[in-house]
């Protein structure tokens, strides 16, 4: 992918979509750019999964670079999730350093903290309604003031993120139940 071309990441990403859609759809394969998780139960399951893979990147006549590669993993580090088998959580480290932070001072701060919270939204219960009072305070005419139930909003937001639900991959062959945090 060619750097400086301002779309490039968008359309690189969008064409791996493509490529993988079935991997994808399955919930197996994870993608970000040009950051691949394969996730398998078995050892056996793995090298099918990684030729199916590797035999697409062939086909449309992409390269890998084996050197940025690591195959077989029980447990990784991958964009900010701790990945395990088929299931995915928060890297702890990343929740360590915001637990290290004081608490916002300014909007911009909350803003920080409020992104990086919502990174991993899926994993807290009631994220949204907790998260509220923080978003009100990002309005462009609030003024920045930290009351008691924003602090309680931080600080609920903070523990949550500590003890944030693990996610495990969907078995499609079983019914959804399907829940909105809105």
């Amino acid at each position: 992918m060619p750097f400086g071309i301002k779309n490039a990441p968008s359309h690189f990403q969008r064409m791996m979509n493509e490529i993988f859609s079935e991997d994808i759809s399955e919930g197996w394969f994870i993608i970000y750019i040009d950051d691949i998780i394969v996730c398998s139960k078995t050892c056996k399951e793995h090298m099918y999964r990684l030729s199916r893979v590797l035999t697409k990147f062939q086909s449309v006549n992409m390269k890998i670079s084996l050197k940025k590669c690591h195959f077989g993993y029980k447990e990784l580090k991958a964009l900010g999730y701790a990945v395990s088998g088929l299931s995915l959580g928060i890297d702890k480290k990343k929740v360590a350093a915001v637990l290290l932070k004081p608490r916002p001072q300014n909007k911009k701060e909350i803003q920080s903290f409020l992104g990086f919270a919502g990174y991993y939204r899926q994993h807290i219960k009631d994220f949204a309604s907790i998260a509220r009072p923080l978003y009100k305070l990002c309005d462009k005419d609030t003024v920045f003031e930290m009351t008691v139930d924003r602090v309680k909003a931080f600080e609920s937001l903070r523990q949550a993120l500590t003890t944030a639900a693990l996610l495990l991959m969907p078995d499609i062959k079983l019914p959804f139940k399907i829940s909105i945090d809105a």
